[in-house]
């Protein structure tokens, strides 16, 4: 089996598509809004990996052609916002003030949680992109120094949350402007969250994906500042 899969130069990403579509028809099928479809891929992936005895090293190298869609994906994000930007530009000063304070705060709490537990720096590096899309923080974590394995679990857990939970933390905090939502989702949970900010209305999936490249762009220069502190 093993051999038959180093010698496919893609098996890895047939496996990570086939079991995301799996994971939306257990999402459709369990009726669970919160069951997104990369917590059942993911742990079928494991559990595969694990009982065949593949090392992770070759199906990271067999999945990397999905990792040069990182970047168009996220540029492709760009498009309900030039379809929405009229609506935008009024609350333009607002919307970047709200971001930049999601992306401030996102940082800084990573920074804390790092010192209070006494993670070593080359972990803690790991958690200060946390709340970036993933082509964002692999590059910021690898000029850091960190583990960029480690950033990219982060990431994407972060991102799962967001996803899962933003619908119930806007309602907890009552927080019911469409800009608003958009804002606090993108900024949070990057590309990940935005899925679920394009499901909720047009304004929310614009001022998400606004957050995204906002929000990375902030991160990126304050995660130096705060590393030096690790």
């Amino acid at each position: 089996m093993i051999d038959f899969l180093s010698s496919s130069a893609v098996w890895g990403v047939a496996l990570t598509l086939g079991t995301f579509a799996l994971g939306r028809v257990v999402q459709r099928a369990a009726r669970l809004p919160w069951l997104n479809p990369l917590i059942p891929a993911s742990a079928i992936i494991i559990v595969l990996l694990t009982v065949l005895n593949i090392p992770y090293a070759d199906y990271k190298a067999s999945s990397t052609p999905l990792t040069y869609l990182l970047l168009p994906a996220t540029v492709a994000l760009a498009v309900p916002l030039y379809e929405a930007w009229g609506k935008l530009q009024s609350k333009l000063p607002a919307i970047i003030i709200g971001i930049g304070a999601g992306a401030i705060s996102g940082v800084a709490a990573s920074f804390l949680l790092a010192k209070l537990f006494a993670i070593p720096k080359e972990h803690a590096v790991g958690f200060l992109p946390k709340s970036v899309t993933t082509a964002i923080g692999i590059d910021v974590t690898a000029e850091l120094g960190g583990h960029v394995s480690l950033a990219i679990v982060l990431i994407v857990l972060t991102g799962i949350a967001g996803n899962v939970l933003a619908v119930l933390f806007c309602r907890m905090f009552r927080v019911t402007d469409s800009v608003a939502r958009g804002a606090a989702i993108g900024a949070c949970s990057h590309a990940i969250g935005t899925t679920k900010a394009l499901e909720l209305g047009e304004t929310e999936g614009a001022v998400s994906s606004l957050a995204i490249a906002v929000a990375g762009v902030i991160t990126a220069v304050l995660c130096p500042l705060f590393a030096s502190g690790l």
